[in-house]
Order: structure tokens, then sequence, then C-alpha cells
């Protein structure tokens, strides 16, 4: 059952829907594993992990959006999280995503931020979206650009230290 009102968003491989208890353990996981974790905000210890998971949760109530979990249509699997983030602090909203060990090289953090974007300029509104990557992701960097999004700036994020601020082509300029 989903701790949050979210929309169930379907792809043809994924389901984007809102965090359920019983995937705290699979971001848990991520957040603990600094290697994999550290341009996300990577964490030392569980309950600082657990705090974040709750935090998305908080997100959702206070914002009506989040990341969304992705799960996969044909096993059930959690595979990640994708949505849109802006908490206190964040200079615009934010498409975000994280694919866990695993899930890498099948195109399902871009089936998922497609359809997260979508989302965010058809059914909330949104005009304008940005992708805030720490140095060094070059992969999420790569992601973004297929998305169609160019580099704007390089900022100072007071949780994450410099980010790099991609901006994503307004809803006039997608056709997906």
């Amino acid at each position: 059952m989903s701790l949050v009102t979210a929309p169930r968003l379907e792809t043809d491989r994924l389901i984007l829907r809102g965090p359920e208890a019983r995937d705290a353990e699979a971001m848990i996981a991520f957040l603990l594993d600094r290697p994999r974790s550290d341009g996300f905000g990577g964490y030392d210890h569980r309950g600082d992990a657990w705090r974040w998971f709750a935090l998305n949760v908080g997100h959702w109530h206070l914002r009506g959006h989040g990341y969304f979990t992705i799960e996969m249509k044909d096993s059930g699997e959690t595979a990640g999280i994708c949505g849109i983030w802006y908490p206190e602090g964040w200079p615009e909203p934010e498409l975000g995503w994280v694919v866990f060990a695993g899930f890498e090289g099948r195109g399902i953090a871009r089936e998922a931020a497609l359809r997260a974007r979508r989302h965010a300029y058809e059914d909330l509104g949104l005009t304008t979206l940005t992708s805030n990557i720490v140095p060094g992701n070059d992969r999420s960097v790569a992601l973004a650009e297929r998305l169609g999004a160019r580099h704007e700036r390089t900022y100072t994020n007071h949780h994450m230290g410099e980010d790099m601020l991609f901006r994503h082509p307004g809803p006039d300029e997608v056709s997906e």
C-alpha cells in the first residue's frame, strides 16, 4: 500500500508508483553503498538512510510530487527511483533518477525519466525542469543529454556541494 497519494504511471516495461514500506530496504541498501550513492547524498549509517526514505514520503505530502518507485512490470522487482524533487534549498524542480545495482544498462532510467517528465509537464503543469548532477557522474550527464537537457551552469548545492545544473527542454519542445 502506497504511503502517499501518487498516481500510478506506466510505460511498456515499468510501473512508476508511490513509495511503499516494502521499498525501504532497497533504498536503504542503495544509500549505504557509498561508491554508488555518493552522487545522490550517500550515507554511512542505516538510520540516516532510513530518514532519507521518510524524507521522500514527506516530500510527496508537502509538494504533491516526489520520487516514484520504479517497478519492473514483468517481475515486480524494485529497480530504482525517478521523479520530481524540489526540497527546500533546491534552485528549481528537478527531474532525478537512480537505478539500483543489477538494473543498469537496460534503458530503465531513460524510460522512467521520460514518463516522469511527461507527468511533470502534462499533469503537474510545470513549465521547466532541471537535473542537478554532481561532477564525475558521467552516466547521469549522458542520460540528461540524451533527454535533451543542456548544461546551463554550475552552482553550490548546500547539501551536495558542487552541482551541474542541466536544463530540460520545455513542454512545447518535447515530443514524448
